[in-house]
């Protein structure tokens, strides 16, 4: 019981990684980071209305986190994008925990909805969680040109005929996907740093796009892993551990490349 306990619990984490692996990537380029937050932390008005209207977990956070995409394009140009950023995202988590609240049942049941359970996550779970990080890689595989050229330069995108803002709402649906799918593993609060960390540590170890997002999948199945058997030999919450992994091997990268670029040739 207890093998299979924790091998649903690694494939959980080593699915949720290579779903945030290319859109973490994404996420890095673009400067997207304050986006992530605000589309997980709203990610928690999908947890109450999955509750209050007993829908499926999955869907109702997707049709949240896509409404917060809206609602940033809508927005877009009108304010200053960080600030912008900075209020959707706090103003929905805090939402988010009040409208959990009104829900009867739930009020103990909370810290999974912020921290995550991977620990409980059921044969149903893998299922979602490898399910949406296959669209996650068809997706991004079918607009990987697109998407990157946008990215360099949107200028040029549009010169060749390629509409960046559609390939901002093939990131926005992704990104949807990635955090209905991680919010069973670490959470609304922590999804997005497992998006951004695993990225940000394998940007200085590749040269090219594509060996960035290989890196990227690698760094966060290894945290997924580690984090996973520390909290289990440490008793501690597994998905800030998973986290504290992750980010202890992006201070590894960082204090390695720091080292190398100050020993004299």
């Amino acid at each position: 019981m207890l093998d299979d306990f924790m091998l649903r619990a690694a494939l959980g984490a080593i699915g949720l990684a290579l779903a945030c692996a290319p859109l973490g990537c994404f996420v890095v380029w673009r400067r997207m980071a304050y986006y992530g937050d605000a589309t997980a932390h709203a990610a928690l008005l999908g947890v109450a209305l999955s509750l209050a209207l007993a829908l499926p977990l999955f869907p109702a956070v997707i049709v949240v986190a896509l409404a917060m995409a809206a609602v940033v394009a809508g927005l877009a140009g009108r304010q200053s994008v960080d600030t912008m950023l900075g209020v959707l995202s706090h103003g929905a988590l805090a939402a988010g925990m009040v409208a959990v609240s009104f829900v009867q049942g739930v009020r103990t049941d909370l810290s999974a909805y912020l921290f995550g359970d991977i620990l409980s996550v059921s044969a149903l779970d893998l299922g979602l969680i490898w399910g949406g990080a296959g669209l996650v890689a068809a997706l991004i595989a079918w607009r990987w040109s697109a998407l990157l050229l946008s990215t360099l330069s949107p200028e040029m995108a549009v010169a060749d005929g390629i509409r960046p803002r559609t390939e901002q709402w093939v990131l926005n649906i992704a990104l949807a996907l990635v955090v209905a799918a991680g919010i069973r593993i670490v959470g609304a609060l922590l999804v997005s740093a497992m998006l951004i960390i695993p990225a940000a540590a394998a940007r200085p170890l590749a040269r090219s796009p594509e060996a960035m997002v290989a890196a990227t999948a690698l760094i966060g199945s290894a945290a997924g892993v580690l984090g996973l058997g520390a909290a289990f030999r440490l008793d501690t919450p597994t998905g800030p551990t998973i986290v504290c992994a992750a980010v202890a091997i992006f201070a590894a990268v960082t204090t390695l490349g720091l080292t190398v670029r100050r020993r004299p040739a």
